[in-house]
């Protein structure tokens, strides 16, 4: 039991450092998860949480109809979310840099690598920024991993991460610059 404990801490902890510059107040608040069924492994621990999965920690909320967490014998976590049939795995965090700053992505699996800081959205994936409702930002294609570290996106148009002749196009909006946003 106290194995199970520590390790939906360790599953916990992961989720506040999902996104870059997220909010850093984030990390001191409670997660709640909420599921319509939880399975670990102790043998091989992994935490399965299943049905309608609402992960919340302070301003980030995660919801997929499936997550897989996983960590390392160094405490790192490993986050895989699955969407529904159909459907799409989300995300969405307030970031730091101003009051009403957020990020929030969507793919029908989403993976999170705690050690390495990155997310890589797999199948019609989008990420998007937003300053309150106004997008600032878009890009979508079938594979984009985004390294927080160095606050870069990398869009593929194919889910197994490698671009293809012909098999499709990735899309980006970016908005212009305006004195306010450089402020």
């Amino acid at each position: 039991m106290k194995r199970l404990f520590f390790s939906i801490l360790f599953m916990l902890n992961m989720a506040a450092s999902l996104i870059a510059h997220a909010e850093k107040v984030d990390s001191e608040k409670p997660t709640n998860v909420e599921a319509d069924q939880m399975a670990y492994d102790d043998t091989k621990q992994i935490n399965t949480f299943s049905g309608n999965v609402v992960l919340t920690r302070g301003s980030l909320i995660m919801r997929a109809s499936k997550v897989v967490v996983t960590h390392d014998a160094a405490g790192h976590q490993f986050a895989t979310l699955y969407a529904a049939p159909g459907g799409l795995a989300t995300y969405r965090q307030k970031r730091d840099g101003g009051p009403n700053l957020w990020i929030e992505g969507q793919a029908e699996r989403i993976a999170y690598d705690g050690k390495m800081e990155q997310v890589k959205l797999f199948s019609k994936a989008k990420i998007r920024r937003l300053d309150g409702i106004k997008l600032t930002d878009e890009v979508e294609g079938e594979f984009i991993t985004y390294d927080s570290r160095a606050e870069f996106f990398l869009v593929n148009n194919t889910a197994s991460g490698e671009s293809k002749p012909g098999a499709g196009r990735i899309k980006a909006t970016i908005q212009p610059q305006t004195e306010q946003r450089d402020k």
